[in-house]
């Protein structure tokens, strides 16, 4: 535990200090689409397409694990927010307005962190990030929706090879992954987290290999 701690420690400070030095040198803000969120069934291959986007457009990484860990800290996500000028503080603060009223949300303590984190990112855009409801917290014009699937068959062999379980050990990861992401999507969010109306794209990796998806995302996102 101490040593995943300690890497996200360091992904903050990196992350930090990259935007820190890109706010010194008054880099112009990305425009239209700066933000790629990936949704993804367990074993479906969706963190390896999301980290194939990410350097396929030179775009910061954020997994679902390392913004969990940045929504729990009040510290991390002040750290955070306090990359933004005054008036990138004011349009976080305006979306998370918005979202709450279109939503009818009432966010506790670890989601007012979790949009603050994600409006952040948001603001700062060149931006991958994985689960945690990104493609709910960022505005429409910001970013672009992906949900990566497969067959529950192949997501089982994924998970056997991957992390050397037996098929029924595998099963039941992904039956109970499935039930708390589909949980806390609906918690928060008041929606289907398998809904497809809720993404740009989605992508069935039953005959597709990582970097074709990676690729069919780039045009997209492209065109």
């Amino acid at each position: 535990m101490k040593s995943k701690t300690r890497s996200v420690q360091q992904i903050i400070e990196e992350q930090v200090r990259k935007w820190q030095i890109l706010s010194a040198e008054k880099q112009a803000e990305p425009e239209g689409v700066s933000v790629i969120t990936v949704s993804r069934e367990p074993g479906s291959g969706g963190s390896l397409v999301a980290k194939g986007i990410a350097a396929k457009l030179a775009m910061d990484f954020f997994h679902q694990e390392v913004i969990h860990e940045m929504a729990e800290s009040a510290q991390i996500s002040t750290k955070l927010v306090e990359t933004l000028d005054e008036k990138g503080l004011s349009v976080i603060e305006d979306w998370i307005a918005s979202l709450v009223d279109d939503r009818h949300l009432w966010p506790d303590q670890y989601m007012q962190h979790l949009m603050k984190i994600i409006g952040t990112i948001g603001k700062h855009g060149r931006a991958v990030m994985v689960g945690r409801g990104a493609n709910f917290l960022i505005p429409r014009e910001r970013r672009f929706r992906v949900r990566v699937i497969a067959p529950r068959a192949m997501r089982i062999q994924n998970l056997t090879r991957d992390f050397g379980v037996s098929a029924d050990e595998a099963k039941r990861r992904i039956i109970r992954t499935e039930s708390d992401r589909r949980a806390f999507i609906r918690k928060y969010f008041h929606a289907d987290i398998a809904d497809p109306v809720n993404y740009d794209l989605v992508i069935n990796m039953e005959r597709m290999d990582v970097d074709a998806a990676v690729d069919i995302v780039k045009k997209a996102v492209k065109e």
